[in-house]
C-alpha cells in the first residue's frame, strides 16, 4: 500500500501500476450516486450486452456526465483527481464516466490494457489513467478488479482472452482504485448472489483523444452551466498553451460568449488570453 498523501500514492502507480485510495469518497455521496445510478438504470432499462468486454450480466451506464449535476462532483473529486494530475498533468481529460454493475454469475473480464488501442510502442509515458470507484465492497468473490502488478512496464499488451495470472484489487465500499492505463487488468467473476458495483471515472493526456466524444456527448447548455475546471477537463480548455485552440481562443471563452449573447449580455472572448499570447 501507498504511504500516505499523494506523492506516495504517484509513486506506487509508478513502481507497480496500481494504487487503492482507501474510504476516498464520504459515504454521503456513495450513497447518493448508488441511488441515483439505480433510478437511471430502471428509467432507462439497461440491460446486459452480449460480448465478453462488457459482460453478458453486467449493466453499464456511459456519458454519465449527460446524466445530471450529481455526477459533475466525480471527475473533480479533491481525493482522486490530484493523484490523477500527478500521473498524467494537469492537463488531463476525461476520457468516460461509466457504470459496471457486475451481476452474480457474471465471469471474469478477459484481461486487458486500456490503452492497448494506441498505436505507440510499449512502456510509454502514462496516456491514460483510470479510476473505479467502489460503490459497494469489492471482493474477490464478488468480481474485484483483478489486476498484474508492474504489467505496464512490459513491451506489450496482453492477448485478448488468454489466461494470466491475477490478483483482486479488494477495497471497501467508498474507496478508490487508481492505475496506469497499460496496466494489464480486467474484471473479475462475481460467485457471489449480489451485484459488483463500481462506477468507471477515466482520464487521459490532454493530447490523446478522448474515448467518449465529451463534445458532443454533452449538451452545451449543460457545460456551460459546469465550473471551470471540469468544463477544462471535459475538453473545453487548451493543452500546453497550444493543443485544442479554436482560432487562437480556447473553446471554453466562446462557449461563455455564445451563452452570454444567447442571454443578451452580448460579451465578446476578447478579455481571454489567446493561445501564442500564451506560448510566444
Amino acid at each position: 500500500m501507498a504511504t500516505n498523501g499523494v506523492a506516495g500514492h504517484v509513486a506506487e502507480i509508478a513502481n507497480k501500476g496500481w494504487t487503492v485510495l482507501e474510504d476516498a469518497i464520504d459515504p454521503s455521496l456513495v450513497e447518493a450516486l448508488a441511488e441515483d445510478l439505480a433510478r437511471l438504470e430502471r428509467d432507462l432499462d439497461v440491460r446486459p450486452s452480449e460480448n465478453s468486454f462488457e459482460g453478458t450480466r453486467t449493466l453499464r451506464i456511459y456519458n454519465l456526465l449527460a446524466r445530471g449535476e450529481l455526477w459533475w462532483q466525480v471527475p473533480v473529486h479533491p481525493a482522486v483527481l490530484p493523484v490523477v494530475e500527478g500521473v498524467l498533468d494537469s492537463g488531463c481529460l476525461v476520457s468516460s464516466l461509466s457504470s459496471i454493475n457486475i451481476g452474480p454469475a457474471e465471469v471474469a473480464q478477459p484481461i486487458h490494457a486500456d490503452d492497448q488501442l494506441i498505436p505507440i510502442p510499449k512502456p510509454h509515458p502514462p496516456t491514460v489513467c483510470n479510476t473505479m470507484w467502489a460503490l459497494t465492497d469489492f471482493t474477490e468473490e464478488n468480481g474485484a478488479t483483478r489486476v498484474i502488478s508492474a504489467s505496464h512496464l512490459a513491451d506489450a499488451s496482453p492477448n485478448y482472452g488468454q489466461p494470466y495470472e491475477s490478483e483482486p484489487a479488494v477495497m471497501r465500499r467508498g474507496s478508490v482504485l487508481v492505475w496506469h492505463g497499460s496496466l494489464w487488468h480486467g474484471g473479475g467473476a462475481n460467485r457471489t448472489g449480489d451485484r459488483r458495483i463500481g462506477i468507471a471515472m477515466n482520464y487521459c493526456a490532454g493530447y490523446i483523444r478522448q474515448q467518449e466524444n465529451q463534445q458532443l456527448g454533452i449538451p452545451s447548455s449543460m457545460v456551460a452551466r459546469m465550473p471551470a475546471r471540469l468544463q477544462e477537463l471535459v475538453g473545453y480548455g487548451i493543452y500546453s498553451g497550444l493543443i485544442g485552440h479554436i482560432d487562437k481562443h480556447s473553446p471554453a471563452s466562446l462557449l461563455r460568449r455564445a451563452t452570454e449573447e444567447g442571454t443578451g449580455a452580448g460579451a465578446a472572448a476578447g478579455g481571454d488570453q489567446m493561445v501564442w499570447d500564451i506560448v510566444g
